[in-house]
């Protein structure tokens, strides 16, 4: 995984990863059944980044435009504390969040992909889009991931905090001791 120096040293800072939903933790496809159930997809790859993340002290929140159960229940098995979902206008959420944490905007990733996601994407210490986000989020993020929304994006930013923070190796160490 090769980063720029410059991304590398925005990461080391970051104590809170905040992720939006449709489009970074999904494809961005919403899919209904008949019975007009919701359903997404998503990556496992992603969810264990963002446990190992959560095992490197740095903590994790989702601000999404959408309301659905089904992102509730994906958020109670990673273990995300802060979740705030049916959130159109994230700005003033956001701003709530750092000041109830009491962290500096240098000190915060976060993953969006739409131009909603555009008022706090300018604002923090290391920005980042998936590779199928919108052009004019594209244009203004920090990096711009090679993964899609939903297909590995969170993961690889997950990992370039840690590698960035020197915590990538503990977890590598785990699963790779001997055998007992």
């Amino acid at each position: 995984m090769l980063i720029s120096e410059e991304i590398a040293q925005k990461a080391q800072k970051i104590k809170l990863l905040i992720l939006d939903v449709d489009g970074v933790l999904t494809n961005n496809m919403l899919i209904y059944s008949e019975d007009g159930q919701e359903h997404k997809a998503f990556h496992t790859r992603d969810g264990h980044g963002m446990v190992l993340l959560q095992k490197s002290q740095v903590d994790i929140g989702i601000i999404t435009g959408r309301k659905s159960q089904l992102v509730t229940n994906r958020m109670n098995d990673l273990k995300v504390r802060h979740v705030y979902q049916g959130v159109p206008d994230k700005l003033p959420t956001f701003l709530k969040l750092v000041d109830e944490l009491n962290l500096s905007l240098d000190e915060i990733a976060y993953i969006g992909d739409d131009i909603l996601d555009l008022p706090i994407l300018i604002r923090i210490g290391l920005s980042v889009t998936p590779a199928d986000g919108d052009d004019e989020v594209k244009s203004r993020v920090d990096y711009v991931s090679p993964f899609s929304g939903g297909k590995g994006c969170v993961r690889e930013v997950c990992e370039i905090i840690m590698r960035s923070q020197d915590s990538w190796q503990q977890h590598m160490d785990f699963f790779l001791r001997e055998k007992i």
